[in-house]
């Protein structure tokens, strides 16, 4: 029998552990018989330049300066990519390694895989984002086709033909590794995101103080930036408050990003203040009581070539509190959710609202969705599901053997 193989992990989006599905990830190779090592920036709380985790150990480098503009951003993708290439010299030294697996954004780490490939080195691409449909759905429209568009299209297209195995979030993800990337059907893998059965083992029970004395509570979690429809959110709440008349309803908004004061500034300008709460990021055990406690989950991201295809997390982790959900009527919400969701017309905010009220005041129907979802995450959706195809998709594609 094969030894275990030698995995080292690259990111850059996130210091690790934070990064929950790269960190998940990692454990399930670990668990399998790997020996893991990783490479990431720093971050608030993650500073140690090297250190070992449940096992894992992990590099990190100082994070670039904040960019702003399009040479910073250039300057922070070269610097991480230096960085990175730096401290894989150091992992090759000291724990060695037999499999690189890499992911995105940026699309720049194939460059790190590709001569280590010519000493027999595999390299895994974990495709986490669609880059130049992210940067349309950031920068606008008009950017399609441009320089910088295409030049994202050219660094995709060199981690595809870089990887020996591709790793998918969802089947629309692997469907642009065959047909945009040229990867045949056998080295593409899907490996959906979610959180773990173990981590929603139960669920927790309702606090009514979270309502801030009102009878229901609606909750965002996630990232806040301009693509994920935020403000989507805050509008359809102006709808609901100064329109319909409703002050029935708390909103608490769980998370940070770029957006996070120009979100703050218009809740201001649309006079919801005494309605609306931002928590920004908190601990695990405060998210599952607020989302433990709301009426509805909402999922404002509006439709887009990016958004379309992706599974954004926070259903899920919605679906594991056993929420009823509300969300725009998006191709990849619909494969998540299915009936555990209640779907407004895409990008339309007062059809939003009208979800969200429509939920609020049917309780039997928040109880049936709530059921279903919860249901739905046990028995398929759950990340031990996907831990068994990663494993095996090392196994097949690698050379590793895990065990299990």
């Amino acid at each position: 029998m094969a030894l275990p193989g030698k995995v080292l992990h690259l990111s850059e989006n996130l210091p690790l552990p934070f990064d929950r599905r790269v960190w998940m990830e990692l454990n399930a190779l670990k668990a399998g018989g790997c020996q893991v090592s990783a490479i990431c920036p720093m971050g608030e709380s993650w500073t140690r330049p090297r250190e070992v985790i449940d096992g894992i150990h992990i590099w990190r480098y100082p994070p670039p300066p904040l960019a702003n503009g399009a040479f910073s951003y250039f300057w922070e993708f070269l610097y991480c990519w230096l960085q990175t290439l730096r401290l894989s010299f150091v992992v090759l030294a000291r724990r060695g390694f037999d499999v690189i697996h890499a992911a995105n954004p940026p699309d720049t780490f194939w460059a790190v895989a590709l001569p280590y490939k010519l000493f027999g080195k595999r390299y895994v691409f974990d495709h986490h984002d669609l880059c130049p449909e992210l940067y349309v759905a950031r920068f606008g429209a008009e950017r399609e086709g441009d320089v910088l568009h295409r030049m994202l299209r050219a660094l995709e297209w060199a981690q595809f033909r870089t990887a020996d195995l591709v790793i998918s979030t969802n089947e629309s993800y692997r469907q642009v590794a065959i047909t945009r990337g040229g990867v045949a059907p056998d080295r593409v893998v899907v490996v959906r995101s979610g959180p773990s059965r173990e981590r929603f083992a139960t669920v927790r029970p309702v606090d009514p103080a979270l309502r801030r004395g009102r009878e229901h509570l609606v909750a965002y979690l996630g990232v806040m930036a301009p693509q994920d429809g935020v403000d989507h959110l805050l509008r359809a709440a102006a709808h609901l408050v100064h329109e319909r008349g409703r002050r029935d309803m708390s909103f608490t908004l769980v998370g940070a990003g770029d957006s996070f004061e120009e979100l703050r500034a218009l809740t201001r300008q649309l006079d919801l203040e005494p309605f609306i709460e931002f928590t920004g990021r908190v601990p695990d055990a405060e998210v599952e009581r607020i989302l433990a406690t709301a009426d509805v989950c909402v999922c404002p991201d509006p439709k887009n070539p990016l958004n379309d295809v992706s599974t954004m997390n926070k259903i899920l982790e919605y679906m594991a509190c056993g929420r009823p959900i509300v969300a725009y009527d998006l191709r990849e919400h619909r494969c998540s959710a299915g009936e555990g969701a209640l779907y407004a017309a895409p990008n339309r905010e007062d059809d939003l609202a009208a979800r969200i009220a429509e939920l609020l005041d049917d309780p039997a129907r928040r109880q049936r969705m709530g059921e279903f979802n919860r249901k739905r995450f046990l028995e398929k959706m759950a990340w031990e599901f996907s831990a068994c195809e990663l494993l095996g998709a090392y196994e097949r594609r690698c050379g590793t053997r895990t065990k299990g």
